[in-house]
């Protein structure tokens, strides 16, 4: 079995691990560490492909779960979207759009 245990310190690091945990795998447990300022991550996998695959993605979740999380410390809003965009249907009419 190839094993990696990935140590990151956060300023929230609580809301950095629950936004990493719905993305975890079996194979995957994220957890705050004793000290409260570092997320911790063990993988284990039993190729090293699949470990280095797992690291990668878990990298680009690690990004984007600070960024969220460094966000909503700060208060920033998020940007504006529609929140309705309409019926989606197949009965609806088709539109000629000429």
């Amino acid at each position: 079995m190839k094993r990696a245990t990935i140590r990151t310190t956060h300023d929230d690091p609580d809301a950095v691990a629950r936004a990493l945990r719905p993305d975890n795998t079996d194979e995957m447990e994220t957890t705050v560490a004793e000290d409260g300022q570092r997320v911790v991550t063990r993988i284990e996998r039993s190729t090293t492909g699949g470990l280095h695959a797992t690291v990668d993605d878990y990298v680009v979740n690690l990004e984007v779960a600070t960024t969220v999380a460094d966000a909503a410390r700060s208060g920033d809003e998020q940007p504006a979207r529609p929140a309705d965009t309409g019926t989606v249907s197949d009965d609806e009419p088709e539109h000629d759009n000429e």
